[in-house]
């Protein structure tokens, strides 16, 4: 036969097993990659799918033209008009280093679509895939 513990006992070592697990490190929840790279394939998806594909009126008459795979160092994609793929950039967004620094510029930037650009993007390399 076994002997019984008594009630008090058993809380006893409750309370040292969960102030032992309190005490442990815990692992950290893994980061997100900030690289350039990985920061403009996020952006150029989420830019993609809420600015082309959606059929959002302010993008229209434009296409992406992602070059992600960037010798510089500086991955990027561009807006351009949609019947003129080969015109120049009206929206350059590229991202450097790691963690990346992101920049925008280019016509679009200029005009009142810029606010809006700017929290996409900004959302968009946070990891946030969102519409706005």
């Amino acid at each position: 036969m076994r002997p019984h513990m008594p009630l008090t006992h058993i809380f006893a070592v409750a309370a040292i097993a969960a102030l032992v697990a309190s005490c442990q490190s815990k692992t950290p929840a893994p980061s997100q990659d900030r690289s350039a790279l990985s920061t403009m394939e996020r952006v150029a998806v989420a830019a993609n799918t809420c600015w082309f594909k959606s059929g959002d009126a302010a993008f229209t008459a434009y296409r992406l033209a992602p070059e992600l795979n960037s010798f510089s160092g500086r991955p990027r994609i561009l807006v351009v008009p949609r019947n003129s793929p080969e015109g120049r950039p009206l929206l350059v967004v590229q991202a450097e280093g790691n963690p990346s620094k992101l920049d925008a510029f280019g016509p679009m930037m200029d005009g009142p679509a810029r606010p809006r650009i700017a929290q996409d993007v900004t959302r968009w390399a946070g990891g946030n895939k969102s519409c706005s």
